[in-house]
């Protein structure tokens, strides 16, 4: 079932995974603003982990799109001529 993956694949995880950090960070925003005692370093440690995991999977989601293209380039094209 290798030929059924395309690039498309990348893009839907894309997809879902902004959905999720957007969601996260919304429940952040408003856990923050129903709590305003909440101690303002662990405000800070968990904004610097979201940061930190929207770096992870930016640089995870590139990966799989560079080995994806590397896996096309690889099979021959016989389109190009």
């Amino acid at each position: 079932t290798m030929a059924e993956t395309d690039p498309k694949s990348v893009q839907d995880l894309t997809a879902v995974v902004q959905t999720l950090l957007q969601q996260m960070q919304d429940k952040f925003q408003t856990m923050l603003e129903l709590c305003p005692s909440l101690d303002p370093r662990a405000v800070d440690d968990m904004s610097c982990r979201i940061d930190d995991l929207e770096k992870n999977i930016a640089d995870l989601m590139t990966q799989a799109g560079v080995e994806e293209l590397e896996a096309e380039n690889k099979t021959p094209a016989s389109n190009k001529g």
